[in-house]
């Protein structure tokens, strides 16, 4: 791996997870906006939606929750940087780094991030095409962790969605596997102690791959 740069502070402002009866509790955004978006038009980051691109409207709800966020960036990353600058500017709860191997797949990118991740005991650990998640989701969701378990993830009608708390005892393990590995294997080792959460949140299954997702998303939104 390359050299990651900073690109932003790593204090922290108080989140909404403090404010939760969360006092003891740190949680880290993790934003994967390093892809290609090969399969789309579109930029998948900067894609509108709501009125702000994915990753404006991602970034906006996560400050809810989390202590910091830290996003990985990779192809475009000037534009990525520039957006952030736009509409957090300054903001030192959040952190660019850039991932110099991207173009290796996106567990990389996690790799990348954990390896840069502020003091934390979970990460919330986003993907870009998911930018219509409701608030009350991600408020939802924090009040899932428990110390019992290193991965928690929502159902929605028996189909496992994203994203997915990942507890801070499976850190190391992530980042001293091999870069062409996944979270599919990595969540098939012993030392994974799942907690799968039903909701009733059915944008956890949204996945926006092609110009053709995007438009039926795009018509969701006025419905």
């Amino acid at each position: 791996m390359g050299d990651v740069r900073w690109e932003m502070s790593r204090k922290r402002d108080q989140p909404m997870a403090e404010k939760m009866g969360k006092e003891q509790l740190n949680i880290s955004g993790l934003i994967i906006a390093a892809g290609l978006s090969s399969r789309m038009s579109l930029f998948k980051p900067l894609a509108k939606y709501n009125g702000n691109s994915f990753l404006t409207e991602i970034i906006r709800k996560l400050k809810l929750v989390c202590s910091n966020i830290v996003i990985v960036t990779g192809f475009k990353k000037d534009e990525i940087n520039a957006e952030v600058e736009k509409y957090f500017p300054g903001d030192p709860q959040i952190l660019l780094v850039f991932n110099p191997d991207y173009e290796n797949g996106m567990f990389s990118s996690l790799q990348c991030g954990l390896r840069n991740l502020p003091e934390s005991d979970w990460i919330l650990y986003h993907f870009i095409d998911q930018p219509s998640l409701p608030v009350e989701f991600y408020k939802d969701f924090i009040e899932q962790t428990d110390n019992d378990y290193n991965w928690i993830q929502p159902r929605y009608k028996d189909r496992n969605g994203h994203p997915l708390l990942i507890g801070k005892s499976i850190f190391q393990t992530i980042i001293n596997s091999y870069s062409n590995e996944n979270l599919k294997i990595i969540s098939s080792l012993p030392l994974i102690n799942k907690k799968f959460w039903q909701c009733n949140y059915g944008q956890i299954l949204q996945d926006i791959d092609t110009t053709e997702d995007y438009k039926r998303e795009i018509q969701n939104e006025h419905l």
